[in-house]
Order: C-alpha cells, then sequence, then structure tokens
C-alpha cells in the first residue's frame, strides 16, 4: 500500500470576492449635507454676511432673467433661493442629491401652500422620489452628471447653481456638456462658485493658518473637506474654465466677485463686531465688483453666460 496521503480537490476554485466599489465623491458630498440638512437654515440661515452673499446672487440674476421664466435649480439645498423666484412668479424645479436638503424643501412648500404631490416621472438617472408640485415650485433628487434625464421637463430658460455646489463634482465637463441641450435658444446659465485663488484665505498666513491660506493652491485632484464629520473632496474652478467648458455656443453675459473684499462668512461675527468697517467694505466690493481684478479672486464668482441663439 502506498504511503501517499490522499487529498479531495475541490469541485472548483472560488475566486476571492471583489471589494465593493467605494462611493462616489458626489455620494460622499450628498450624505454629509443630509446630515446637515436639519441644521442648515438655522446655522446659516440669519448669519449677515451670508445673507450679504444671498442677496447679491439675486440682485445678479434679476438683472437678466425675464417675467414668468422656467427655472431649473441645481443644488437647490433647503430651498431658500427657489422659495424667493417662486414669490416672483418663475417655475422652479428645483433638484439637489442630497435627499435631506429635499426633505427640508418639501416641508416649506407644505407649510406654505398644504400640497404635496407623491408622485415623480424618473428618467433612469433620476433616483426615484418623492416629488413636490406647489404652484410653481417642482423638486426631484438628480445627480449632477445624469442632467439629461431632464430634458423632458424643459427647456429651461435658466439654469442657476448657488453656493458652489457644482464644486463638489469633479466632473464639471459632463456637467456643464450637459447645459445646452437642456436650455432654450437665448437661455442663460448662473453658476456661484469658489475660484482656485481667494484673496481673504491666502491673508490668513498672517494668522498661521497656512493649511487654509493654501488649500486651492494646489488642488488640480481636489481637496478634502468635511461636513458633520464627513470628508468628501471639494474642487475649485476659475472662469476662464467654466466658459471654455461651455464652448462657442455660449456668450459671457457678466461676471463679478463675492466676497473679495467682504469678509467670506466662515470669519464668524465679523458684521457684527465691526459694523462701520463691514459697511464700509461693502461699499468698496460694489463699486469693484465686476473690476479686474477683484472680479476673480473672491471667495466667490457669480459668472452668467447665454446660450447664443
Amino acid at each position: 500500500m502506498s504511503n501517499e496521503q490522499y487529498i479531495p480537490m475541490p469541485e472548483a476554485l472560488t475566486a476571492p470576492a471583489a471589494a465593493p466599489e467605494p462611493p462616489s465623491n458626489e455620494v460622499l458630498a450628498a450624505e454629509a449635507f443630509s446630515r446637515q440638512s436639519s441644521i442648515f437654515d438655522i446655522i446659516y440661515g440669519k448669519d449677515t454676511i451670508v445673507q450679504y452673499k444671498r442677496s447679491r446672487v439675486r440682485e445678479h440674476v434679476l438683472q437678466f432673467l425675464q417675467p414668468c421664466s422656467h427655472i431649473l435649480e441645481l443644488n437647490c439645498g433647503t430651498g431658500e433661493d427657489a422659495i424667493y423666484f417662486a414669490g416672483l412668479g418663475h417655475r422652479v424645479h428645483a433638484t439637489d442629491y442630497a435627499s435631506g436638503m429635499l426633505s427640508q424643501l418639501q416641508k416649506k412648500v407644505l407649510a406654505t401652500t398644504g400640497t404635496v404631490d407623491p408622485t415623480v416621472t424618473a428618467g433612469p438617472a433620476v433616483t426615484a422620489d418623492p416629488a413636490v408640485t406647489a404652484g410653481p415650485i417642482s423638486t426631484e433628487r438628480c445627480s449632477f452628471t445624469e442632467l439629461s434625464a431632464l430634458k423632458h421637463k424643459g427647456p429651461y430658460d435658466l439654469i442657476f447653481s448657488n453656493f458652489a455646489g457644482l464644486n463638489c463634482t469633479g466632473n464639471v465637463d459632463k456637467v456643464l456638456g450637459e447645459f445646452d441641450t437642456l436650455l432654450k435658444p437665448g437661455g442663460l446659465v448662473t453658476l456661484t462658485l469658489l475660484p482656485p485663488f481667494c484673496l481673504w484665505e491666502t491673508l490668513l498666513l498672517c494668522r498661521g493658518k497656512w493649511k487654509t491660506a493654501f488649500r486651492r493652491w494646489f488642488s488640480k485632484h481636489g481637496r478634502l473637506a468635511k461636513v458633520e464629520g464627513l470628508p468628501f473632496r471639494c474642487w475649485y474652478y476659475a472662469p476662464a474654465r467654466v466658459r471654455a467648458l461651455l464652448g462657442d455656443s455660449f456668450e459671457l453675459v457678466d461676471l463679478e466677485g463675492l466676497c473679495t473684499i467682504v469678509p467670506p462668512s466662515y470669519l464668524v461675527g465679523f458684521a457684527q463686531k465691526h459694523p462701520r468697517t463691514y459697511a464700509m467694505l461693502c461699499r468698496w466690493e460694489n463699486k469693484y465688483r465686476r473690476s479686474w481684478p477683484w472680479r476673480g479672486i473672491g471667495d466667490y464668482f457669480i459668472i452668467t453666460l447665454r446660450k447664443k441663439s
């Protein structure tokens, strides 16, 4: 008898289970802002500089917006701007990928009108999610990079994105590439974005805050940000990049800096502690906001482009 030991062979070799893919940056950002949604208005709703910024953006939009326009809002948040523009007689389709933010907007609409439509027509790239239709406001959960699913609800007179929502995607080329087919001829795009250089942040070097001072400088692959303890990446885009990505079918209408001379809102309490200085800085910024270099070195810039007929 042989001394060789019999070793049974497995019927089949089982490949190791593939590791699950990490969530995309957009998913991470949406979850972070969903967590913050219930306190978002409490944190920012009454802040003096936040209100200054919001007022400036609205003033910018209203220079060009025609009466009774149809607006597509991206990253609508808790709906402050959607409700404002709807109150002026415009129709707003408010979209966001953060379900918590949409929930807050829906509560506001319901409290105002008492009307909820529990149905939504969802294209393949839109997460099926209850929509609210209350007068001129409708809401939908939709990804930045899947805007083609909204074509059947347009065309729109204005695509609007406020307060750096599009800075949460590294695929801004794909996002802007959808705008042409979503807009009517002569339609507008107004974006409020974070540029790659901010004078106020750079001045934080004087306070020894090196990390914050240089966070936009070397951000080709995005910079880590955190909201409610959840990390995601943030990219910075120059006005020239936006114009180049939209291409020759769009023409520049207006460009202005926001919080270039007025300090950013993260300098909490500045307006209350230094009211005279704050008022003076507001006057200076309002005077020079469209001048070089101020239009491109603020915490944000506001840019409007028109689709050529």
